[in-house]
């Protein structure tokens, strides 16, 4: 039987990328004894003040989210800045699903993020 806690995480002036891997750490389950790498057995993360979230270096001005859109010559680019301008959970969730593993079980863990 697996037990589900509830971890509410305030991000308020952390950094982006150290706050998501503690974050994938909690919704993979790698803190609890009984944790096993082929279970679904992490815990719900509710992340607070997501908006205040602060970028090391030069990343803000510098760092591209890229996506092609499945037809020649479509693929489009997206900087950091006006990404996090227009929907800033958007930006959070994409760093956190980068640094879960890439099987089955990631679809089923970045469901138990909430960002608010």
């Amino acid at each position: 039987m697996i037990v589900r806690e509830t971890h509410i995480i305030d991000v308020k002036d952390k950094v982006l990328g150290r706050i998501s891997t503690s974050i994938a750490i909690l919704l993979r389950g790698k803190h609890k004894a009984s944790y096993l790498s082929r279970q679904d057995c992490g815990d719900f993360v509710v992340i607070k003040n997501g908006k205040n979230i602060r970028m090391t270096g030069k990343k803000v001005r510098n760092k591209i989210y890229y996506h092609h859109t499945g037809y020649l010559g479509g693929i489009r680019a997206v900087p950091f800045y006006r990404a996090f301008e227009n929907d800033y959970r958007k930006v959070i969730k994409n760093a956190v699903y980068g640094m879960l593993p890439k099987n089955r079980l990631r679809a089923k863990q970045i469901k138990r993020l909430k960002v608010e």
